[in-house]
């Protein structure tokens, strides 16, 4: 079981989102109300995300995280703030944040871009998860993640950055369905409509890329998301 340590100072919201993600999320959420007591919490277990309120009473959420990423390098944290300015989201990714979410928000988006965080770790954890896996078989395909190429009968063809994440994501989910909402808030950072019409655009030229097997496909999964399905 996961271990999440929520920062709010609203008791209210941080109870109903502690009951939340402890049942619909199955995680150990450990909820304190100011940043002090966050520290606190911290530096006496060993979390997998965190998720800090930024307006708090004592010490901001800004602080607290830059004072947790100085402890740990890589534990995910996502900000949580009723301000959506562009230099709040700014100073956010600045301190080491890996994702920013604007109050009032969904609680169902709150768990998606957990969820999402926490794969993304577990892909880039060698010493937890074995070696980092950087190269995955796709049929007659190889695809590198780490030079973003793809091989394929000794020819070889380049992708950009998040044609590679997305690629990344869905091998990762290989014959299971990855959702539309987690490849957006993993790799987009926001589910919103032009991200899932430019996130269409690169699905497209995923699937020319990988044309030439009949057995690889990247169907689309009416309602919930995309499989890459492999024979």
């Amino acid at each position: 079981m996961k271990k999440i340590l929520l920062v709010e100072d609203d008791p209210n919201l941080g109870i109903l989102l502690q009951e939340y993600l402890q049942l619909k999320g199955k995680f150990d959420v450990v909820l304190t109300t100011d940043g002090d007591e966050g520290l606190r919490a911290f530096n006496k277990h060993k979390f997998d995300l965190c998720i800090l309120d930024v307006m708090m009473p004592k010490k901001d959420g800004f602080t607290l995280g830059k004072e947790i990423r100085a402890i740990d390098e890589h534990v995910p944290i996502i900000f949580a703030t009723a301000k959506a300015m562009m230099e709040d989201k700014a100073s956010a990714y600045n301190l080491g944040g890996d994702d920013y979410i604007t109050k009032p928000f969904r609680i169902e988006e709150l768990l998606l871009r957990i969820n999402a965080l926490l794969k993304r770790v577990a892909a880039k954890e060698p010493e937890q998860r074995g070696p980092l896996q950087t190269q995955f078989e796709i049929g007659k395909y190889t695809f590198d993640f780490t030079t973003q190429m793809i091989y394929f009968n000794g020819q070889q063809q380049k992708l950009s950055t998040k044609e590679a994440a997305l690629l990344q994501l869905l091998c990762l989910n290989k014959n299971s369905v990855l959702t539309r909402e987690e490849a957006l808030l993993s790799i987009w950072h926001d589910d919103n409509y032009f991200n899932g019409r430019s996130m269409d655009v690169f699905l497209s030229k995923l699937r020319k890329y990988l044309k030439e097997d009949p057995n690889v496909e990247i169907l689309n999964v009416h309602g919930k998301g995309y499989k890459l399905l492999v024979n």
